[in-house]
């Protein structure tokens, strides 16, 4: 009779079970997401910054990670939380992004400015000294890096008929000089007006076997900036590092020489990598003295 009894009890038990579990999980679903998007991005950003001041980087990652998928302005200091992570993973590039886009945010009134502006000079430094590490063939297990692959001289022919170029090296400077236009940088990613020039662009030439780099910038108040840089072939590396940030919306092509930016464009991997294997021909074919 009472094994009877207990088997009719069963089934209540486990539905009175279930409802309590269904009511915790309901419950905890109800505290994830009572907060308003811009409290709860306040939230995470005390998080963050506990986690950080702790050095438990695993945990500032995992809160970084969240803020990064949630909608709504973020503070300047989450761009600065988020350089020292990736400093701390290694990732040079993408640090020294995140604590420029602090200074952008923030100026030199922000808390993080004179630490900020430190830990870019550290990367600087440890750039330079991979650049000089993979120029003697080492390579950082750490820091991934793009490079171009060897010119390949049927692709070359193949330019000169397009451009109907009078030698390889004239077809790979304006080859050059077409995908920089088309890769311009641009503060404003929403809107695209083809009859506006990007805010940051570039243009290529030849001076007597050096390669003229001017940069164009245009300011938001409608001025244009133009510096000229001249970039010698003579003992670089014609293996250019390349690499996209999402979170800027950039992508960056690097001096062969020092590891310095040395083009920013629009976050297009593909043209970043074809301008990158482009520069590279070009300086290769230089280095030979071919022309």
């Amino acid at each position: 009779m009472l094994s009877s009894m207990k088997k009719r009890r069963l089934p209540g038990h486990k539905a009175f079970v279930g409802l309590v579990l269904s009511s915790v999980l309901a419950l905890q679903a109800g505290f994830a997401h009572a907060l308003a998007p811009e409290h709860e991005i306040r939230r995470l950003m005390l998080a963050t910054e506990e986690a950080v001041t702790a050095e438990n980087w695993s945990e500032a990652g995992e809160y970084l990670n969240r803020l990064q998928a949630m909608e709504g302005e973020k503070p300047a200091e989450y761009y600065y939380y988020r350089g020292r992570a990736m400093l701390q993973a290694n990732h040079l590039n993408e640090a020294r992004s995140a604590l420029e886009q602090y200074i952008t945010r923030a100026g030199a009134e922000g808390t993080h400015y004179q630490q900020s502006l430190k830990l870019i000079t550290d990367i600087e430094k440890a750039s330079r000294a991979s650049v000089r590490a993979l120029a003697e063939g080492q390579t950082s297990a750490n820091e991934p890096v793009a490079v171009i692959e060897p010119a390949n001289e049927q692709d070359v022919k193949t330019l000169r008929q397009l451009y109907l170029a009078s030698s390889d090296r004239e077809a790979l400077v304006i080859h050059l000089n077409t995908l920089l236009e088309t890769a311009g940088w641009r503060r404003d990613k929403t809107v695209v007006r083809l009859d506006r020039s990007a805010d940051r662009q570039y243009q290529v030439a030849l001076d007597d076997g050096n390669i003229s780099i001017q940069d164009i910038e245009r300011n938001p108040d409608g001025t244009t900036v133009r510096r000229t840089l001249s970039l010698s072939v003579f003992g670089v590396n014609p293996q250019l590092r390349w690499d996209c940030e999402p979170v800027v919306g950039a992508c960056w092509v690097y001096d062969p020489r020092d590891g310095s930016r040395l083009f920013q464009l629009a976050e297009n991997r593909d043209q970043a990598r074809d301008i990158a294997r482009t520069l590279g021909r070009l300086i290769r074919n230089l280095q030979q003295g071919s022309s």
